[in-house]
């Protein structure tokens, strides 16, 4: 059974307060938990994502992607001449808080456009496309990147996210598109060229819950090679992350989640791997791994972070959690033989996590949710699968 997300998400509304937004995830949880014994185990996409849900979660990136403050950046100054305002420094992707998230966003916005053509956001949205994705834009983003003291910039998480856009704007059906990837081909070039030239020098990999994390940011970066047929940025990314993680046991899962993730560092690792290894093979690496998982459907056994102030931006990080961590036990779920006792309890969970986050992507707290409306998409219409 498939779960429509509009019946998830609160609705924002004047004076929304976090109490009514519990209130409303206690009634998602619920209702999802009672969908969820009499749901398949296939693997699929555990919400619906209706029109009126897809409508404004493109609303909170269009609200965000050309307002420039509050912004922070992660630059360098290297001369008086570099204190430049946020739009004069990245003129594509000034907007939303920081980089990454401006990328997301207009991430997002393409996905959106791609998924409910003729809507009414759709133009909206292709519009907000059309403003930022020029090719004067991105050949300065691209300098951008090239300068002095950059070589970590928003490397691996924005990187990663850069190249996922580029991937959505090669599936879009707008005639608008081809000109979008072209202004784009630059910045992706150089995006891949950094992953190309830091993977082989980084001797561990990055295991925390927030933004230098390898393992979601290698996924986002293996779906780019499969997609676009870049055989050896793949080849590269399945080489590295069998160095780092194949050969590791018991994580633990129990020490998760750290107080500001956002991203799980056992649950990305092994959506990651479902990516790379075939699914007998996978479903006795996840064994070794990940060894508490039942082989019945309970969604308690991984019990949802709990967020205790929206209003600080890295509490808020625990609804991305809660969000990355449903997209990624359906993940998992998906890489396992058809067969597999684990698969239940791991979309149950799934479903328990997406009931408890959804809800609070309401964009009430800008610093703390800006990004919210991009991890709701990427789990409402299944942008990790490969189905």
């Amino acid at each position: 059974m498939q779960i429509d997300s509009h019946v998830l998400p609160a609705r924002r509304r004047s004076g929304a307060t976090v109490a009514s937004i519990r209130v409303v995830a206690l009634i998602a949880t619920a209702f999802l938990g009672a969908a969820a014994a009499a749901a398949p185990t296939g693997p699929g996409v555990i919400c619906d994502l209706d029109v009126e849900a897809a409508t404004r979660f493109a609303r909170l990136a269009l609200d965000c992607v050309h307002r420039e403050y509050p912004n922070k950046i992660a630059h360098v100054l290297q001369t008086d001449a570099d204190a430049r305002p946020p739009r004069e420094l990245t003129p594509a992707f000034f907007g939303c808080y920081d980089w990454h998230s401006s990328v997301h966003a207009h991430w997002l916005l393409a996905r959106l456009a791609r998924k409910f053509p003729g809507t009414a956001f759709a133009e909206e949205a292709t519009a907000a496309l059309d403003r930022s994705l020029t090719a004067e834009n991105l050949l300065a983003e691209a300098a951008y990147l090239r300068g002095t003291g950059r070589a970590s910039f928003e490397r691996p998480y924005g990187l990663a996210w850069l190249l996922a856009l580029a991937q959505e704007i090669r599936a879009s059906g707008d005639p608008r598109a081809r000109e979008w990837s072209r202004a784009l081909a630059p910045l992706e070039a150089e995006s891949v060229q950094r992953f190309a030239e830091w993977l082989p020098k980084l001797r561990y990999p990055i295991r925390i819950g927030e933004h230098n994390q390898t393992a979601f940011a290698f996924g986002l970066v293996s779906d780019w090679a499969a997609a676009t047929g870049d055989a050896d940025t793949g080849k590269l990314v399945d080489e590295r992350s069998r160095s780092y993680y194949l050969a590791d046991r018991d994580c633990p899962l129990r020490y998760e989640p750290s107080g500001e993730d956002f991203l799980s560092p056992c649950l990305a690792e092994a959506d990651l791997m479902r990516r790379l290894l075939p699914p007998p093979e996978f479903a006795a690496w996840l064994s070794r791994f990940l060894p508490g998982i039942p082989t019945r459907g309970q969604a308690e056994w991984l019990p949802p972070g709990i967020v205790t102030d929206r209003t600080d931006p890295k509490l808020a990080h625990i609804d991305g959690l809660n969000l990355s961590r449903a997209w990624m036990l359906e993940g998992i779920a998906s890489g396992l033989p058809q067969g597999d006792r684990r698969r239940a309890a791991l979309l149950a969970a799934a479903r328990n996590h997406a009931a408890a986050a959804l809800p609070a992507v309401t964009g009430e707290h800008y610093e703390g949710g800006h990004s919210l409306g991009t991890f709701a998409v990427y789990l409402t219409t299944g942008a990790g699968l490969r189905q």
